[in-house]
Parts: C-alpha cells; structure tokens; sequence
C-alpha cells in the first residue's frame, strides 16, 4: 500500500548524498555517466535539476520546507508533470549533533498527459480554471500573453536562482580548492623536506653499509682465520694423542679430546655436564673432582698416576685454565698415556735388580732354583748345579717333579699351590734325586714370586744340603 499509494521520496544530506530510496524514483532519477554516484542532484533528469538543487539549497539555508510545482521532467523521450518538495527531516536538524538530513518528495500530478504543453501546465500554476468557454472569461482574466510572461518570468527566476546557487557552489568549492591546494602545496613542502631528509638518511646510510661491508669481510678473515687455527689445535691435540678435558668454574664439561675417552666414558652430549656424573674407566682413583676443585681453589697445578681398567697407565695432570687476561676460568685436565714408560721404568728396575740377584745367585753356596706354578724350573745357580749334577741348559728344560722322589711329590706339589695362594710357609725339609740317583736331604726355603697386582707367578727356593741329620 504504501508503494502504491504514497510518493517517490529519498532522504538526503545538505549535499544531496543519498541515504535512503522510497518508491519508484526512476521517472525522475537516473544514474549518471561516468563512476558510480549517489548524489541526487548529479542522478537529476533532465527539466528537475535545476529546480531541486535551488529547493535543496533554500531548504537547507532556512530550513523551512520548500516547494515547487509543475515541473517538466523528460523521461524517455517524453514530459511528466511532478510537484517537488524539500524538507528538512524532523528531529535531525541540529547539525552539532548529526548531519542535517531532507526529504525529497516527488509527486506526480495527476490528469496531466505527459505531453501536453508547457502553457498547461503553468496555467495550471497560476490557478486557471479548464472546462469552461474561453470566451466567457476572455475579459476577466488574464490574456495569454500575460500568462506567457508570468511562465516566463517564473521560469527565469528559478534559472537566476539556479545560478545563483550554482555560483555560490562554485565559489565555495573554489574555495575548498583553494584551501586543499594550499594544504597540497604545505604537504608538498613537507614531503620535499622529508625527502631531503630521506636522501640525507640514504647517503648516511649507505656509508654505514660501506663500514659495514668492510666490517663483515674484516670478520670473515678473522672467522676464517679463527677455523684454522681450531683445526690447527684439534689436530695438534689429536696428534700427541694426549686426552684432554676442559671445564669451566662449576666443574661442567666444555670440551674434550676424543683419546680421553679411553680412561672415561664420554659421549659428545656430556658437553656441559658436572664431570662427576661422569663414569670413569680408572681403578682406585675416585678423588677426580676434588682434586680439581683444589687446582682451581689453590691455582696449584697436581699430577698423579692412574691405571685403567684395561691395564693401561696415564699421567694425570690437573692444572688451572687462564685466559690471555690471566682470568681463570675452569681447569684443564690431561691423560698422557705412560704405559710403556712404566713398562720399561719397570724393566729396567727389573734389569738391576735381576743382576744383582745373578751376582748372588752365581756366588751363593746354596742351590737356588725358580719355578712356575705348573713346575717348570725357570732358574737355576751355580751350587743347584754343584749339589744335584745338572747343568743349567739341563734343568732348564726339566720340571722340578725330575727332583722329587715320588714319596714326597705331593707334600711338595701342595706347598706350591698354598704358596700360589699367598700363604708364607717355614723352612721345611725335603728330599732331592741328584743326577747320579743318590737321596739328598735339604732344608728348604720357599717364596713366591708376586707381579704388580699382587698375584703370585712363580716359586723361588733356596736349598741347603743336610750332612748330619741336622737341621743347619
């Protein structure tokens, strides 16, 4: 009903921006050429521009309502007769609060042919009666003529306040022009200072690139030169074959020697570490972490031998880790292996002491023989030879069960394996079969031969020949 039966309308702003459509407004809007508008003045048909732009100004200035009738509007080729109203929107008319807003009404006049000429219409505007005989009232009223200049002044009026608006328009959007360049032209200003400002920065900039470039290739030499000297010391450290720990002030693990895995079990995700977490290889030696919290306590360096598992004997050295500065910042702990120094130190002990022992056993009286745990005579002196008749080429190849009469084998051959066991056994009598066949009474003195573990190896026997049935 309301589509129907009330008039075309828009609601507007004081500049013609359309908010709001009502009704079948294309009989006196139509889009206009070029980007998409919706401003009501702009979208006008051809004949209500110019009345509809004085209404929505006079409107707008006094804000009263404004009207105008019998407007000639071209659509399609064709005239319709519609009365245009302007009014300000009730209870939005403070502009301090919200945009002032209009109602635009266009009511089409009913009964006018949309081609009938403009003289009806504004006949129609100056109150002529139609239907009657014209020359019943040719001397009452006006003479077409009159009408025709009244129309026409009409008509002019609207153009000269259609002008008016539009130069008033046109001075202020001058005006605006004037004040957006002016406001151009100081954003201009400023965008030449920044610019300035910009190319200033650039050129700083580009200096500081320049340093920086040169910066970067001096820290590519020293990196470079910095890698060598790492794969320098890597390889000097993996070629001594010396193991070696380093750990910061708290004892944690910062880098170590793949050699000194051998004496400690270290993987390469024990890097940071306490190194008291760490399993070690070493046998009777778990004084590790003291005794590097003494070193870095005292700043006094310690070594000590150690032994593996394995039988492998290392130097181990423990000494503070100084900075260029003479900072100290952790410990350096070292294995050096000296294994086969200890071996040959130890032979050479040997050596002497197994040349003094020759001299004594060369110039003892008694017979002092050696033999394995399995009784094969590895020694023999001098008086063995004097007392029993064999050379030492012959009981070298002998076992000392070709000395003991059968009698007595078992009472020896359990000495031997007491002895073997650690046990300290006293002099004992024993009898031999020299050479010639004939029983020789003897004491006898038996020590066993221990290595460095404490393990007995051999037999030692010290034999003195009984004459009188006496014990010497």
């Amino acid at each position: 009903m309301l589509q129907q039966y009330t008039p075309a309308g828009a609601m507007v702003d004081e500049r013609g921006e359309i908010l709001y459509l009502h009704g079948r407004t294309g009989q006196y809007l139509e889009p206009a050429q070029g980007a998409a508008h919706m401003n009501i003045l702009r979208m006008a048909r051809e004949g209500l521009r110019p009345a509809l732009t004085t209404a929505l100004h006079q409107a707008a200035a006094n804000q009263e309502p404004v009207h105008r009738a019998g407007l000639r509007v071209k659509t399609n080729g064709d005239f319709t007769t519609v009365n245009l109203t302007v009014q300000p929107a009730p209870g939005v008319r403070d502009a301090a609060v919200a945009p002032t807003l209009f109602l635009v009404v266009f009511e089409g006049v009913p009964g006018v042919e949309p081609g009938r000429p403009q003289e009806a219409t504004a006949a129609l505007d100056a109150g002529e009666v139609t239907g009657g005989d014209p020359a019943a009232g040719a001397g009452e009223g006006p003479t077409e003529a009159d009408r025709r200049i009244t129309t026409l002044r009409r008509e002019l009026g609207a153009k000269e306040e259609y002008l008016r608006i539009v130069d008033e328009e046109q001075e202020r959007a001058n005006q605006e022009a004037q004040s957006s360049n002016a406001e151009m032209q100081s954003v201009n200003e400023e965008l030449q200072s920044s610019n300035e400002e910009l190319e200033t920065t650039k050129e700083e900039l580009q200096s500081v690139n320049e340093e920086l470039a040169t910066l970067n290739s001096e820290l590519q030499t020293r990196l470079a030169d910095l890698s060598r000297s790492h794969n320098d010391m890597n390889n000097l450290l993996a070629s001594t074959g010396i193991g070696t720990i380093f750990v910061d002030e708290r004892l944690s693990i910062r880098h170590f020697t793949s050699v000194v895995t051998r004496a400690i079990n270290l993987i390469p995700t024990d890097v940071g570490r306490p190194i008291g977490h760490i399993v070690s290889n070493l046998v009777g030696y778990d004084r590790l972490v003291a005794d590097v919290q003494g070193v870095l306590d005292h700043l006094t360096p310690k070594e000590v031998e150690v032994q593996t598992r394995a039988g492998e004997w290392y130097l181990l050295s423990m000494r503070p880790y100084r900075t260029l500065e003479n900072v100290i910042e952790g410990a350096v702990i070292t294995f050096t292996e000296v294994t086969e120094m200890r071996k040959a130190k130890a032979a050479r002990q040997d050596s002497e002491i197994l040349r003094r022992l020759a001299a004594v056993l060369h110039d003892a009286r008694d017979a002092i023989m050696a033999q394995d745990l399995e009784g094969r005579i590895l020694a023999w002196n001098p008086a063995a030879q004097r007392m029993y008749g064999w050379s030492e080429g012959e009981a070298l190849a002998m076992n000392i069960r070709d000395l003991i009469p059968e009698t007595g084998r078992e009472v020896e051959l359990a000495a031997v394996r007491r002895q073997s066991r650690g046990e300290v056994l006293e002099p004992y009598r024993m009898r031999r079969i020299a050479k010639d066949g004939r029983i020789v009474e003897v004491m006898l003195t038996a020590t066993a031969l221990v290595n460095e573990s404490g393990k007995a190896y051999a037999i030692a026997t010290t034999e003195r020949e009984i004459t009188d049935g006496v014990n010497p």
